[in-house]
């Protein structure tokens, strides 16, 4: 089981954002977004949208640094993966 994070590269609301995701389980990626502090609004049902002044303290915190393509390819893996399609039909 690991928690997963990706430099922060996707500009919104005056920042840059990244993604934390669980290569195991939701529920492992919702208790560090709990322990972490990370507000509920910020899942986006598969991973939690996180502003880079947050990156530091959430690698502190236990979260894994991967390369984006490195998170999405494992986020895949784990059978957890959305898909934009998924995201479209909600």
């Amino acid at each position: 089981m690991t928690i997963l994070i990706d430099q922060p590269s996707w500009p919104a609301h005056g920042t840059v954002w990244g993604h934390v995701v669980s290569d195991e389980s939701l529920s492992e990626l919702h208790a560090f977004a709990a322990a972490a502090g990370l507000p509920p609004r910020s899942f986006d049902r598969d991973h939690y949208d996180v502003p880079e002044h947050r990156y530091a303290d959430l690698v502190a915190a236990g979260a894994v640094p991967v390369t984006y393509r490195q998170l999405v390819t494992r986020l895949v893996g784990s059978g957890l993966r959305i898909t934009a399609r998924e995201r479209r039909g909600r």
